[in-house]
């Protein structure tokens, strides 16, 4: 009797949320592409791209693509764009994973993969700040 886990249609969903668009790109446990949709597939206006709306409708399509395709249940990677200036997700990130489970998609794990500076280079100003 094996004890091992069977992991069919189980999937990861990528959600990449900067403060200027939005992707979601969701695979296999062995990292093959399933569906993949970007904030500008979805709008017209390069302006919206980073909107929650549209950051909806981008995980409702690749969340149909995914369940057509045999997923069920998806672990979650969200990532900002990361450093000193960005260190959180952009405002489509919630509204991308809420909408992956309203599509029927089952959430098992949400975690934060932003990277996150720890000392890295001098930045600019000087020691007192830039003075205006």
């Amino acid at each position: 009797m094996s004890t091992e886990k069977k992991f069919e249609g189980v999937g990861i969903a990528y959600i990449k949320a900067t403060f200027n668009n939005t992707t979601v790109h969701i695979t296999d446990l062995s990292g093959n592409t399933i569906a993949s949709f970007t904030g500008g597939e979805v709008t017209k206006q390069s302006r919206l791209k980073a909107n929650p709306t549209v950051a909806m409708f981008v995980a409702k399509k690749a969340a149909e693509k995914a369940k057509d395709l045999g997923i069920r249940s998806v672990f979650v990677r969200v990532k900002g764009k990361g450093g000193k200036l960005a260190p959180t997700p952009g405002p489509g990130a919630n509204a991308a994973i809420k909408s992956l489970g309203r599509e029927g998609l089952k959430v098992l794990n949400i975690i934060d993969t932003t990277p996150i500076p720890r000392g890295g280079p001098k930045p600019k100003g000087g020691k007192r700040g830039r003075r205006v």
